[in-house]
């Protein structure tokens, strides 16, 4: 126990004077997870809603696809981004593996059907009756839809932060394609790894508790982007 805690004073030490190395970790961490973030939210809401409004042929194929993905293992994603991006692969000529490239590329593939799926049912919960009359008022498809994702925004931010979820707490691929190499592709998640191997556990737990940090204030944005439920509570 008393090694824990001199860990954990070691921790905030760490995070009091600005290490740099860890300042290092937490910057690409949050480049990283926040550019695949961008991408995975606009696509994904953007086909969510989509699902969720119309009725077509083959719709029932896309929709299974798409909640298969949300179970898709991280780690099977890193390895198709590997193959994909290695020397047999067909996109080797971009030189991208090992490098944040090929991590925003995996993280956006995890975080893409979390953001969709969600958005998709919070779209079909949606009073049907809701389309029709905001056009019979003389709006556009356009703004119709936009009225329908207001109208189911607790849904679709729940998805922003799943998606969020998904990718800042996830190894296994990150490591696949990025290999974490140190002051290039080292982000929060391989690095709590690396330095609990390496018996380095003021560090490993300083990154740990950055990560438990940025899943706090998220979801704290998140509420209050929502209407302000965190006065309610």
């Amino acid at each position: 126990m008393s090694g824990l805690w001199q860990a954990l004073v070691q921790a905030v030490h760490l995070m009091v004077a600005r290490d740099p190395a860890l300042i290092g970790i937490i910057s690409l961490s949050l480049k990283v997870s926040g550019i695949a973030l961008l991408f995975s939210a606009v696509a994904g809401i953007s086909v969510g809603a989509w699902l969720g409004l119309h009725h077509f042929r083959g719709r029932g194929l896309l929709v299974a696809l798409l909640y298969t993905g949300m179970g898709l293992p991280p780690v099977v994603v890193g390895l198709f981004v590997y193959l994909m991006l290695s020397r047999s692969g067909p996109f080797e000529g971009l030189g991208w593996l090992f490098t944040p490239k090929a991590m925003i590329i995996a993280q956006t593939i995890i975080a893409f059907p979390l953001v969709a799926g969600f958005t998709m049912t919070s779209v079909r919960s949606v009073d049907p009756d809701l389309r029709q009359q905001v056009q019979s008022l003389g709006a556009t498809a356009h703004q119709a839809t936009l009225t329908i994702l207001m109208e189911a925004r607790t849904g679709v931010v729940a998805s922003v932060i799943a998606g969020f979820g998904g990718i800042i707490s996830e190894v296994g691929a990150v490591m696949l394609v990025g290999g974490n190499i140190e002051g290039r592709t080292r982000v929060l998640t391989t690095a709590v790894l690396l330095e609990t191997r390496k018996g380095n556990f003021d560090l490993a737990l300083a990154l740990g508790i950055v990560l438990l940090t940025f899943s706090f204030l998220t979801n704290l944005l998140m509420l209050l982007l929502q209407g302000g439920e965190v006065r309610r509570v």
